[in-house]
């Protein structure tokens, strides 16, 4: 997956039924787990990174796959048509969730409905089947918490890296709690121009890319693109190069704002 170069970065509306995660790439992850060790170096960034290991628990017997759903951390924009997606997992949140704004709260919204959900275990047995995967009921036990793990992996870097971090950011997110999700779209053929350099200096090409459109306080918005890089060490581990597009002002003020280290 991402063999095809394209320097189109702008994201695609979601729909009530997507999530960050398309069907197809969760099994493709599935899979990254059971790949041999030849592989190209990895990204020269990862190091720095930390990884997002998921558990591999699997069911020893069949069971009726869950229709229960979980509640993600990743707050929901109100200008957002859609519910379905990004909740609790392994992986530790890193910062408290933002307050409810007072917009949602007026408008009669439970802490649960103000944040994105994760599809049951049944969504994704019959999603992956739709793209004509062929899952066994006995493997979504692993699917699951590597969708919920990236998802908040990835929300957690946009916070700590990105919008907790530049000072610029944190004023803007200051009046309503902090930022929130709006939408998402996920394309595996579409390689970044970062992704793609580093694959032409014979570094590991990601398996997956996403993009993602953050709201701040007032309305702005930010979008973001994250490259998904199999981990170190084997198993179900991944690194992600989480970061701003360089289609705004705003892109282009955090990522100086790295540069020079604010």
């Amino acid at each position: 997956m991402g063999n095809a170069a394209t320097a189109n970065e702008s994201p695609q509306s979601s729909s009530s039924s997507s999530c960050p995660v398309d069907p197809a790439a969760r099994a493709v992850w599935l899979e990254q787990a059971k790949e041999s060790s030849n592989r190209p170096p990895h990204h020269p960034l990862l190091p720095s990174s930390p990884p997002t290991t998921t558990p591999t628990a699997r069911l020893t017997k069949t069971r009726p796959l869950a229709s229960d759903r979980e509640t993600s951390s990743i707050p929901r924009a109100l200008s957002s048509s859609s519910t379905s997606t990004p909740a609790p997992t392994t992986q530790q949140y890193q910062h408290p969730p933002p307050a409810p704004d007072s917009a949602a709260a007026a408008a009669g919204e439970t802490a649960e409905a103000q944040r994105w959900i994760y599809p049951s275990e049944r969504q994704f047995y019959e999603a992956l089947r739709r793209k004509n995967h062929s899952p066994s009921p006995t493997t979504i036990a692993s699917i699951v918490p590597i969708h919920n793990a990236v998802n908040e992996r990835a929300w957690s870097s946009i916070l700590s890296d990105w919008e907790l971090r530049s000072p610029g950011a944190r004023r803007a997110n200051a009046a309503c709690g902090g930022p929130r999700l709006r939408s998402f779209s996920g394309d595996s053929s579409k390689l970044t121009p970062r992704a793609r350099i580093y694959g032409w200096l014979g570094y590991e090409r990601p398996f997956d890319r996403h993009d993602w459109v953050v709201e701040r306080c007032g309305g702005e918005a930010v979008e973001y693109v994250i490259d998904f890089y199999k981990g170190r060490g084997g198993g179900l581990s991944f690194f992600l190069d989480v970061r701003p597009k360089l289609n705004s002002w705003a892109g282009w003020k955090l990522r100086l704002g790295r540069l020079v280290g604010l």
